[in-house]
C-alpha cells in the first residue's frame, strides 16, 4: 500500500458503493474504482493541484469526473459516514499558530499611515 492510498480494510467496507462493469459492455474497460477513489484520496491528503495528480490513478480529468459524480449522487457524504464510524482520531492536529500579514499583502493603501508609527507606508 502506498502513502495516501485507501487500505484493504477500508475499501471492503465501501466497495459496495461502487458496482463493477457488467461483463459483455461493449467498449474499453473503465478504471477500476478503487484506484480512481485513490486518485481523490491521495488529492485531499496531499493538496496538490488535480493536474499534479500522479499517473498511476488513471487521469485527472477522469478522477475529477468520478469525484463530480460521487459528490452529486450523495455517495462520497455515505462513504465519509461509513469510514468515521471507527474513526480512531489518533492522527488527528491542532493548531494555534497565528498567521499575520504584512500591510503591503492586506490591501493597505499605497502611501498610508501605519497606525503604530503615524509614518507613511513605504510604497
Amino acid at each position: 500500500m502506498r502513502r495516501y492510498e485507501l487500505t484493504d480494510n477500508e475499501w471492503e467496507r465501501i466497495e459496495h458503493h461502487f458496482p463493477g462493469k457488467k461483463p459483455g459492455t461493449p467498449g474499453r474497460p473503465p478504471t477500476p474504482a478503487r484506484t480512481k477513489l485513490n486518485g481523490l484520496v491521495w488529492i485531499a491528503r496531499s493538496g496538490a493541484p488535480w493536474r499534479d495528480m500522479p499517473e498511476r490513478y488513471g487521469s485527472w480529468e477522469t478522477v475529477y469526473t468520478f469525484f463530480r459524480e460521487l459528490l452529486e449522487n450523495g455517495v462520497l457524504v455515505s462513504i465519509f459516514a461509513e469510514l468515521n464510524i471507527d474513526a480512531d482520531m489518533q492522527d488527528i492536529g491542532l493548531d494555534s499558530t497565528t498567521v499575520r500579514v504584512h500591510q503591503h499583502a492586506a490591501g493597505a493603501k499605497k502611501g498610508a499611515i501605519s497606525p503604530k508609527s503615524g509614518v507613511p507606508a513605504e510604497g
